[in-house]
């Protein structure tokens, strides 16, 4: 008989020990991180202890084998989804979060439109940003609530396809991303590698494009944080047999013009239509760079540069359109409010005026984002509707020379009552200088496997 047979049993855990635990410092096993994320997806710890323990995760931090192991329990803690039957290497792309960052609706139809499965899964509103799900839940009829079954149907039929978490897919996140929203634990490079990371790696992903934000927008504004972020979540994925790339972009400003809700999804289309507004030029312009990596690792182009020429030309032939709105119909939604200049109706609007001349030399855009919030395109706390008509739009980028009197911003709240908090938002988060900035590179940094892995070792050291 093997030693094996005569050995204790192992003690039960206590959520009130991992919680201590953390609290003082202390670095989670694999077998009690598997305890905290099953207790999370059958909800048998209480949501205070959750919350306490995430806290105490933020506050502390978590280790590289700690964000890797949460990241692989959190992914198999529920159903996953295999893009097998679909013929075509799946690849989708994530944004850490910013404000009016509504790439997903232009990269989706565009690497469809190049013959990759795009397979995505998608947030709602978290702190300052705005979720995916909001936006594409302005369109009447849009069902974000999709089964895999469904799922499966429409990535066969339109090539992308953008849902929400099934109630069966990864669990463990959708209870702990609502109560990181609402306990001031969001900003946290494990946490957010796991989060994000469990939902990918639970699609089945063959190649990912991570896009980490970096700047005054971005939940983690350190550049040096925001580096560590890319090269942990690329490293993670890698590791779990997922190719992926990480992509140092600015959030130093609303990425394009608008923010918001229906709005980001009105600038979208205008840009798959082919045309080409001055402030939208930023959000065209990544949104190319993204698709191009997300077709070159879908194996439908032999570099980046030439996956980018790829969807470029989707976009001026119109075929990233039509997919597009393929996807939409597919999902219950009604294309026809695009054309439709009277669907977009706010409960209140001003327009605000710039109170100096100069030129706009920054922008507190995590200050901005909760401007947005506040107008009602956000929510306080989870479950919360928000308002689809809600928003701000942004007629001048930094470095841009403005004079008083000038018209910089648009706002749209859901009442009257809500325009003077955002407006005055503005004033403290815009400012003007006599000079004009320093140009910020709009891609600043990637990380492959193997800088990721270099990067985590000399971080380490």
């Amino acid at each position: 008989m093997s030693y094996s047979a005569f050995a204790p049993p192992l003690a039960p855990l206590h959520m009130i020990d991992l919680i201590r635990k953390k609290r003082d410092g202390g670095t989670l096993n694999a077998r009690e991180i598997g305890f905290l994320v099953a207790g999370a997806a059958n909800e048998s710890i209480p949501h205070d202890q959750l919350a306490a323990w995430l806290m105490a995760a933020w506050i502390r931090g978590l280790s590289l084998d700690e964000a890797r192991t949460l990241t692989l329990a959190m992914r198999d803690s529920g159903d996953k989804f295999s893009p097998a039957r679909l013929g075509k290497t799946a690849v989708d792309k994530h944004s850490t979060g910013g404000v009016g960052d509504k790439t997903s609706f232009l990269i989706a139809p565009l690497a469809a439109a190049c013959g990759v499965a795009v397979p995505m899964i998608s947030g709602r509103a978290l702190g300052h940003t705005g979720g995916t799900l909001d936006k594409l839940e302005a369109i009447p009829g849009y069902r974000t609530a999709l089964s895999l079954q469904e799922f499966e149907a429409v990535l066969m039929k339109c090539g992308a396809s953008i849902i929400s978490q099934t109630k069966s897919l990864v669990p463990a996140d959708r209870v702990l991303y609502a109560l990181r929203d609402r306990t001031g634990t969001v900003e946290s490079p494990g946490l957010i590698c796991a989060s994000i990371l469990s939902k990918k790696l639970a699609a089945g992903l063959d190649a990912l494009v991570l896009d980490v934000k970096t700047g005054s927008g971005a939940f983690l504004r350190k550049r040096e944080d925001s580096e560590y972020l890319a090269a942990l979540m690329v490293a993670t994925a890698e590791a779990a047999g997922t190719r992926t790339v990480a992509l140092l972009t600015d959030m130093g400003q609303p990425l394009g013009r608008a923010a918001g809700n229906w709005i980001e999804l009105i600038e979208s289309v205008q840009l798959l239509r082919g045309q080409r507004p001055s402030e939208s030029e930023d959000l065209r312009e990544l949104s190319l760079i993204l698709a191009g990596w997300m077709i070159h690792l879908g194996g439908q182009a032999a570099t980046p540069e030439a996956g980018y020429a790829r969807a470029e030309k989707a976009l001026a032939d119109g075929s990233a359109l039509r997919a597009f709105f393929a996807m939409v119909e597919a999902q219950g939604g009604d294309v026809s409010v695009f054309d439709n200049p009277n669907f977009h109706k706010p409960g209140a609007t001003k327009v605000v005026a710039a109170w100096e001349s100069g030129f706009i030399s920054s922008m507190d855009t995590t200050a901005l984002g909760w401007a947005v919030q506040r107008t009602g395109a956000g929510r306080e706390k989870a479950g919360e509707p928000v308002d689809p008509h809600a928003g701000i739009d942004f007629h001048a980028r930094r470095g841009a020379r403005i004079e008083k009197g000038q018209s910089i911003a648009t706002l749209y709240a859901t009442s009257p009552a809500l325009l003077a908090e955002p407006e005055e938002i503005l004033h403290q988060a815009i400012v003007f200088s006599p000079a004009p900035p320093q140009v910020v590179p709009l891609v600043s940094r990637i990380f492959t496997r193997e800088t990721a892995e270099a990067h985590l070792r000399d971080v380490v050291r």
